[in-house]
């Protein structure tokens, strides 16, 4: 069964429950608005208060670096999307981030359990600083909560309204800067991590050839070929390495029947469009280096090395992707309400606003057109 319908069930097994016990949880602060399930508390108010009263000056300074590198991370991410249109159909710029999901267009597939755990970071990172950034800036925060928007979920800390309209503007781009930012930093200390284990690999294991990871759904090597298989050779082509595998899969073209010959048996497929270049057979797998050990006394611990990258790997690559994303120019994202900040230094709002909701307009339009092109 397709992902995508676990989720559609959870969800649905929520605002039933919501529904029906919806007296009873709105005495633990959860509200029903459809289309949005909210849950509010103000119990980790006093920590975020306590980490931003650790050293105020710090974050201060933190986010005042913070506004200039938000402000050209926005320009990169705005330029990086509107520069793709002209092959938005073939290689599209934006796709929707679903753990466990092959999403159509996305090239790539997050794994449900890593997947999870990366969001949860890129949550909780996120609003935690805006939370902290907020407090250093002597703007109250009213509550701290969830929210199921249909089934999109999501995770919030709400400042005081008034308070944060009152503030200065400086303040108030870096209590919007805040999540973005702590969301790179926390993509460069995975990064590190990642790059510290990935260091400890070698001294334990040795390359042995490619093994599959997963089989794409609906793919030509569905039903056929199955994960855990290592694969040896392909058409004659003998696999050493990844290189060697690399060069291999690029040679062939849609409608190819190819020969592949793993440590299971060998086996046929026939290979279909790549969705990525058309011109390339598809074999609808995810393969990745397959290792051994080079001295087993230690057991199965040292391979708890390759469940921390790849846990660190999403960390980096979720928290980066999704950061940068926050800073496009579009509200009602960080990105478009530090764009309406800084033209208020120099324009009225009857003359920002207009200019605003039209860059929000155009943004939408570009990743709405993004999106659907990787369904199309």
């Amino acid at each position: 069964m397709n992902g995508i319908y676990y989720y559609l069930i959870a969800f649905a097994i929520i605002w039933i429950l919501v529904a029906i016990f919806h007296e009873k949880l709105s005495n633990h602060g959860v509200e029903l608005n459809f289309p949005v399930i909210m849950w509010r508390t103000q119990k980790l108010r006093g920590l975020i208060s306590k980490i931003s009263n650790i050293s105020p000056t710090f974050w201060r300074w933190y986010m005042n670096v913070g506004i200039v590198v938000a402000f050209g991370a926005m320009i990169f991410i705005t330029w990086t999307i509107v520069s793709t249109l002209p092959s938005v159909f073939e290689t599209p710029s934006v796709s929707i981030v679903i753990p466990g999901v092959d999403v159509p267009g996305s090239p790539i597939y997050v794994p449900f359990v890593y997947g999870l755990i990366a969001l949860a970071t890129v949550l909780v990172v996120h609003e935690f600083s805006h939370g902290i950034q907020a407090v250093g800036e002597k703007i109250s925060i009213k509550s701290i909560g969830l929210l199921l928007f249909a089934i999109i979920p999501g995770a919030f800390v709400e400042p005081d309204e008034d308070e944060l309209k009152e503030a200065k503007r400086t303040s108030r781009l870096r209590v919007y800067a805040a999540g973005s930012i702590a969301n790179m930093t926390l993509a460069l200390i995975a990064l590190v991590l990642l790059s510290l284990v990935s260091v400890g690999i070698p001294h334990y294991f040795h390359e042995d050839g490619i093994a599959i990871d997963r089989i794409v759904s609906d793919s030509p090597s569905e039903g056929i070929l199955k994960e855990g298989m290592v694969l040896e050779a392909i058409d004659n082509h003998h696999i050493n390495g990844s290189d060697d595998y690399s060069k291999i899969i690029t040679s062939f073209s849609p409608g190819d029947n190819v020969t592949v010959k793993t440590d299971q048996g060998t086996y046929h497929v026939t290979l279909g469009k790549n969705p990525s270049n058309e011109s390339r057979g598809f074999f609808g797998i995810q393969a990745n280096k397959h290792f051994e050990l080079i001295d087993d006394s230690l057991g199965p611990l040292p391979w708890i090395l390759f469940e921390l990258a790849e846990l660190f790997e999403w960390i980096a690559m979720l928290n980066l992707g999704i950061g940068l994303f926050n800073l496009l120019p579009l509200k009602p994202l960080d990105g478009g309400y530090m764009v309406e900040i800084l033209l208020s230094y120099k324009l009225s709002e009857e003359h920002y606003k207009p200019i605003v909701n039209a860059l929000s307009g155009v943004m939408a339009m570009i990743i709405i057109v993004s999106i659907l092109a990787g369904f199309i």
